[in-house]
């Protein structure tokens, strides 16, 4: 039995050594070892505070991104609908003066017509006149073959003449 009980003087020579490592390792090892324990705690106390910030600046971020996007959209949507203002008035303004422009030539045409045919009638009427000589002159002259005619016929227009 006396492998499973341990004899008393092995039991204080342990004892011994257990103190005396303790003691050195008191001394030499768990103040380093505590030392980086309490670095590596601080280390993760400030990565989590870090990581902290960095999602509150990240949301501060994303809000002001979405705030950017929102005027980014409204400034769109003015452009846009300035665009489409300014392209229906340039429309309206083409509208008027092409309606504008065919009034004046509508006008020039009738114009020009007017003109026209008061030409043609002025013409009509020197021809007619023209004709009408020509044939009373043809006339005059049938009927005015013989001297007594011819008298009585200027008696007759100096008499129409004078009362005139």
């Amino acid at each position: 039995m006396e492998l499973v009980t341990p004899g008393l003087g092995l039991i204080f020579w342990q004892t011994l050594v257990f103190v005396i490592v303790l003691i050195i390792l008191s001394k030499f090892a768990w103040k380093p070892i505590l030392g980086s324990l309490k670095e590596r705690e601080a280390s993760i106390a400030s990565a989590l505070h870090a990581a902290n910030q960095a999602r509150q600046e990240m949301a501060a971020l994303k809000a002001t991104n979405e705030k950017l996007l929102d005027e980014a959209r409204a400034e769109r949507d003015r452009i846009l609908k300035s665009a489409q203002v300014s392209s229906e008035t340039i429309i309206q303004e083409a509208k008027d003066k092409a309606q504008a422009e065919s009034n004046r030539i509508l006008q020039e045409a009738q114009q020009a017509i007017r003109n026209e045919r008061q030409a043609a009638v002025a013409d009509i009427k020197k021809e007619i006149v023209s004709l009408s000589v020509e044939i009373a002159e043809k006339l005059l002259k049938k009927q005015l073959q013989d001297e007594v005619a011819q008298k009585a016929l200027v008696s007759e227009l100096i008499k129409e003449t004078q009362l005139n």
